[in-house]
């Protein structure tokens, strides 16, 4: 490609962009990433292993004591039935101390094979519900100031309640259905306080509004 051609696309790439987005995109500085300089493991269990890192930043400074949680990949699926209501479970969780509201969603086994594969699994698993239509929204970062896994969030269409629930010996889960169009309300009110369900709420709205 001319380099004329390469600029005609970068000046109109940059008309269609917001005026502080292009200001923000030439100013961005280089982040340089930490370098590890050692790595001890004083927790390793299924759930969750620790590793306590010594990083060098880029100032030259030296940490000793960082702690990271390798945890496994979550998956977190929203499940909507044929009219349009969405599938929420409401259960204990100890970290909160509180029962929540949220969507189905749990961390991968080692069988799964592929995201999708593990968010049908929790799916049924925690709903009964069930379906052959599901598609992949995004993958995101939980919390990755200390935590290393990601979250596959998947839109589930059609939902159908098919099977038994299979709970873990931790869960007591009760499935509720909620009119999608209720749930701003929720959040808005605080019935909904989960970071996960909040964002992946609106990213499937996105989805279901284009396709409408």
């Amino acid at each position: 490609m001319s380099s004329n051609k390469l600029n005609f696309k970068i000046n109109v790439y940059f008309s269609l962009v917001p005026a502080f987005t292009r200001e923000q995109a030439i100013s961005m500085k280089s982040i340089e990433k930490w370098k590890i300089l050692k790595t001890d493991i004083p927790l390793d269990n299924k759930w969750c292993t620790v590793h306590k890192d010594t990083v060098e930043l880029p100032s030259g400074k030296i940490i000793d004591d960082y702690f990271v949680n390798i945890r496994p990949e979550v998956v977190l699926v929203l499940p909507v039935t044929a009219d349009g209501k969405a599938i929420m479970v409401r259960q204990y969780k100890h970290g909160a101390k509180e029962v929540l509201l949220e969507f189905p969603g749990g961390v991968f086994d080692p069988g799964d094979g592929s995201a999708e594969t593990a968010a049908l699994r929790e799916l049924r698993e925690e709903t009964g519900y069930d379906t052959a239509n599901i598609e992949q929204l995004g993958v995101v970062y939980d919390n990755p100031t200390k935590d290393s896994n990601q979250i596959f969030f998947f839109l589930a269409h059609n939902v159908e309640k098919l099977h038994e629930t299979e709970f873990d010996i931790t869960e007591d889960i009760e499935t509720i259905e909620v009119p999608l169009d209720e749930i701003p309300g929720l959040i808005k009110g605080g019935k909904i306080r989960v970071s996960g369900s909040i964002a992946i709420y609106y990213m499937a709205m996105a989805v279901l509004n284009t396709k409408a």
